[in-house]
């Protein structure tokens, strides 16, 4: 029997290894999708059994599935999250509601992460536990800080920190629930305790008191997300990192090596796009994605939205793109470490700081820190353009043009994701011999263009814009 049994095993891994090589996937991204997908049963069997059941069944429910979840992905080393979630509700029990509670669960879920990044690391993009971890840790720092925020006076907080402070104490059942729930534990997104709790109760639901009409707005994602997914398996093959290290792409001509990174810069980034607009279909399906009504009455279903798909597909600037990818992560780093830093009394220096963290919170390569730089040099660069095209008359002259209006959106579209794909080939490529290699051969252009820029903007802007337009600035 037991010799039948692994047999069985052995057929269904060695069909999931074929599946993945027809695929052009590899057998741990292909698990990973299959795990992303089987949201949508589970979503369902929730609806239909358990909204508006007892909460320790909820609990038990998103535990075992999202233990069961990470057993599939990644075997025995599921522990590390076992672990990390206990000793978690070990700090908020033992040590209340204190700052020292909130320093010791920041140290030892960052240092875990860290730790785990740094055993398992390899030269390439790799599926491992760390990659759930990395979402789970983000989670207990901010569980903490919400439930040390629950002790405080509530005049004391922003109203912000009120919607998330914790006042009632979690019990190890809700802080697994919360960590584990099926349609967040691999690729996230994040949502706070408080809002969890919500839909254990039975809250989250645009019809008070029966199952949320959210089938409509669940499939709209997933639709679009499988959309996304169809064109990169069908592009994947031909448009890859890999091509970057090659002699082919050092002998292209220049023009054509910076057009071959704008398009791989755009394109990487679906992968990202397939799995957070499926997740968001699965967290809309149970109702987590419940997010009140608008001025006209109608549900909204963005709470857990990752994305703004059109947004990140038409603005054509930076600050665009970040506001509209990898949203609740970025609306995480704000609430939780960029406000916080405010004792610091300098916003620049706050955001850098926020940006580092963001990189070691993504790894300990050396791509991730330029990727990141990249992306504080060219925030600030672009908000300087954007300030002087305001303040000069001549400038913004040119700017309302209406006949030239397509002409700078093209221009602006290129420059953008001409540098989007810059940044992102040091955040894929990980080791600083590859993307050094890369930027090498395009004499690096990213960190040319935009140093030049910080330097050569103040004294732009001292020419074209007329003294009187400064002093009502300063007033």
């Amino acid at each position: 029997m037991a010799s039948a049994a692994e047999g069985d095993v052995g057929a269904v891994e060695l069909s999931l290894n074929k599946l993945a090589t027809s695929l052009g996937a590899s057998e741990q991204a292909l698990r990973l999708i299959l795990s992303i997908f089987l949201g949508y049963p589970l979503a369902l069997f929730y609806r239909r059994y358990l909204f508006y059941k007892e909460s320790y069944l909820i609990h038990l429910f998103h535990t075992f599935t999202g233990l069961s979840i990470a057993y599939y992905n990644f075997g025995t080393q599921l522990y590390h999250s076992v672990l990390c979630i206990v000793l978690q509700f070990l700090i908020l029990r033992l040590m209340g509601r204190t700052i020292t509670a909130v320093l010791t669960t920041f140290c030892f879920q960052m240092a875990y992460l860290l730790a785990g990044y740094y055993y398992t690391a390899t030269g390439n993009y790799d599926i491992k536990w760390t990659m759930p971890h990395c979402v789970l840790t983000l989670k207990l720092i901010g569980l903490a800080m919400d439930y040390f925020d629950g002790g405080k006076d509530q005049k004391s907080l922003s109203s912000e920190q009120q919607k998330y402070a914790i006042r009632g104490v979690p019990s190890l059942l809700e802080v697994a629930g919360f960590s584990y729930f099926y349609g967040a534990f691999l690729v996230g997104p994040q949502f706070s305790m408080n809002h969890y709790m919500k839909l254990v109760q039975g809250q989250l639901t645009d019809i008070p008191g029966k199952i949320p009409n959210s089938t409509i707005p669940a499939l709209k994602r997933l639709s679009l997300g499988l959309f996304y997914l169809v064109g990169y398996t069908l592009l994947s093959p031909h448009i890859t990192e890999d091509y970057l290290l090659t002699d082919d792409y050092e002998n292209l001509h220049f023009v054509f090596r910076c057009m071959y990174m704008l398009v791989w810069g755009k394109f990487v980034l679906y992968k990202y796009v397939t799995c957070w607009l499926v997740t968001e279909g699965v967290c809309i399906l149970t109702g987590l994605g419940f997010n009140d009504f608008d001025e006209h009455g109608k549900a909204k279903w963005d709470a857990c939205a990752n994305m703004k798909v059109w947004l990140f597909e038409t603005n054509p600037r930076f600050t665009g793109t970040i506001a509209s990818f990898n949203i609740n992560t970025n609306a995480w780093v704000a609430r939780y470490f960029f406000k916080r830093l405010k004792f610091l009394g300098n916003k620049v220096l706050s955001q850098g700081l926020s940006l580092l963290f963001l990189a070691l919170w993504h790894g300990l390569h050396s791509g991730y820190l330029v990727c990141f730089q990249m992306e504080f040099l060219i925030v600030i660069v672009e908000r300087q353009a954007a300030s002087l095209i305001q303040d000069s008359p001549t400038l913004s002259s040119l700017a309302s043009i209406t006949v030239l209006k397509p002409f700078y959106y093209l221009v602006q579209q290129t420059i953008h994701w001409l540098f989007m794909g810059y940044s992102m080939t040091a955040f894929c490529l990980f080791t600083w011999d590859k993307w050094f290699k890369v930027y090498k051969s395009i004499y690096f252009l990213g960190h040319v263009f935009f140093l030049s820029l910080l330097f050569t903007l103040p004294y732009v802007r001292k020419a074209m814009v007329p003294r009187k337009e400064k002093l009502k600035k300063m007033e």
